[in-house]
């Protein structure tokens, strides 16, 4: 197949016809009889992958079968709301649940040395590869990775082979990749490409699918409120196009503040962020901006909970978020957290390490819950009379003379201050 590159001319978005037209040059000139899509799940919701998984249907379902597997990786499974909102008419008898625990067949072991390497000696394991089984069907024609390309706290850039290994990935190689990135550190790989993990998976697309059936769909979009929009795709197989919608992205979804606040307020949707799981990329994605001694204020009236499932929810609120080096010896003595790396990882990656205050503004979990993980707890109803995230505009606010930089939501970029990132 013949790459597709489409994108806004002189900054505007792409329109639903020249998105159309890019989904229908990637079918051009094959027979399909059963096809795989593989979208990102609510929580990707603005990457538009909703809607280019219904163009695909549409235009497929009546010729040759098609399945949806959204890749959950560690997430929790759609619901049948959440999958109409998303996906439009698409019948939820189509779409398949992953599970990163038992649905996995393991592909190839990536070496030790080539970890030790990429990673400058800071890991000396091998990393299993692990895929969901239903990439290894034979009877799929043509299996299609849509997803959207923006900075990323464990990768550097998200997407592209990671939406195979991690999204549609087992437990090993999740907990493996997590780790590396946290290891490695997460103000080295954000907003980049080529990091130790990005290198990792590199080296299974090449060494342990490159025959699949497999064409990768790119997003790159920013979004304001609800609405968003799409600024380039990129479709085909060839890394460069990835390294194109990165080098988008690095220009649309890359915020650099001149000065580093003192205070960051983040609000959560409370359809999309449901746990500190997700919630936490306001801590990822402002690290680099919000100044030392500050506060990093969330707003987030949906999180209910730690984890995404109970297990790592419960470890969670056993260690808490007590920062990288505690949370190092923590996985050196205690085997719970020894298995389940992710979860290290994740406590890693949602610490200030003292560097400034996080405070969550809840309504569904306590203040002792919040205070028990490490965090400083706020009620929502205050914070969100106090602040009204509904005025507020993305960047520098005034509110009741108190300075501060807001963000309606994290996901769709990096904040750093210019001088922090390099």
């Amino acid at each position: 197949m013949k790459s597709i590159v489409i994108t806004g001319a002189g900054g505007r978005p792409i329109n639903r016809e020249q998105l159309k037209s890019a989904v229908t040059g990637t079918l051009e000139g094959r027979k399909l009889s059963k096809v795989l899509v593989i979208p990102p799940d609510f929580t990707r919701f603005h990457s538009m992958a909703g809607l280019i998984t219904e163009m695909y249907y549409d235009i497929l379902h009546e010729k040759c079968a098609v399945d949806i597997l959204p890749a959950l990786g560690t997430h929790e499974p759609m619901t049948p709301a959440e999958c109409r909102e998303m996906f439009g008419n698409i019948p939820f008898d189509r779409f398949i649940r992953h599970d990163w625990k038992n649905d996995v067949v393991k592909i190839g072991e990536v070496p030790a040395e080539f970890v030790y390497e990429v990673s400058e000696g800071l890991v000396n394991e091998s990393i299993p590869v692990e895929v969901n089984g239903r990439l290894l069907d034979e009877s799929y024609d043509l299996i299609i990775s849509v997803g959207q390309v923006v900075p990323h706290e464990v990768v550097g850039m998200a997407n592209y082979s990671k939406n195979i290994f991690v999204g549609c990935g087992g437990r090993r190689m999740i907990n493996s990749s997590h780790m590396l990135g946290a290891f490695y550190g997460l103000e080295r790989i954000m907003g980049k490409d080529f990091s130790p993990v990005r290198k990792v998976f590199d080296y299974a697309e090449e060494h342990f699918i490159k025959d699949m059936p497999l064409i990768y769909f790119l997003t790159v979009t920013t979004a304001v409120g609800n609405k968003a929009d799409i600024h380039g795709v990129f479709a085909g197989r060839d890394r460069k196009l990835f390294e194109d919608a990165v080098e988008l992205s690095q220009k649309v979804n890359l915020n650099y503040l001149e000065e580093a606040p003192s205070k960051i307020v983040v609000y959560l949707n409370e359809k999309e962020f449901k746990s500190t799981w997700l919630g936490n990329k306001a801590v990822y994605r402002t690290r680099m901006a919000i100044a030392d001694g500050g506060e990093l204020l969330i707003l987030a009236p949906g999180v209910h909970k730690f984890g995404e499932d109970d297990n790592i929810d419960g470890l969670i609120r056993k260690y808490g978020y007590v920062g990288r080096e505690n949370v190092l010896e923590l996985v050196k003595a205690e085997e719970d957290l020894k298995e389940n790396l992710s979860a290290a990882a994740h406590l890693i990656h949602g610490s200030s390490d003292g560097r400034f205050r996080i405070t969550y503004a809840v309504a569904r979990l306590s203040e002792d819950e919040i205070k028990g993980v490490n965090y400083n707890y706020a009620d929502y109803s205050e914070m969100a009379a106090r602040y009204m995230p509904e005025k507020l505009a993305d960047g520098w606010n005034d509110v009741n003379g108190e300075r501060i930089y807001y963000i309606s939501n994290p996901a769709l970029g990096l904040w750093a201050e210019r001088k922090r990132f390099v």
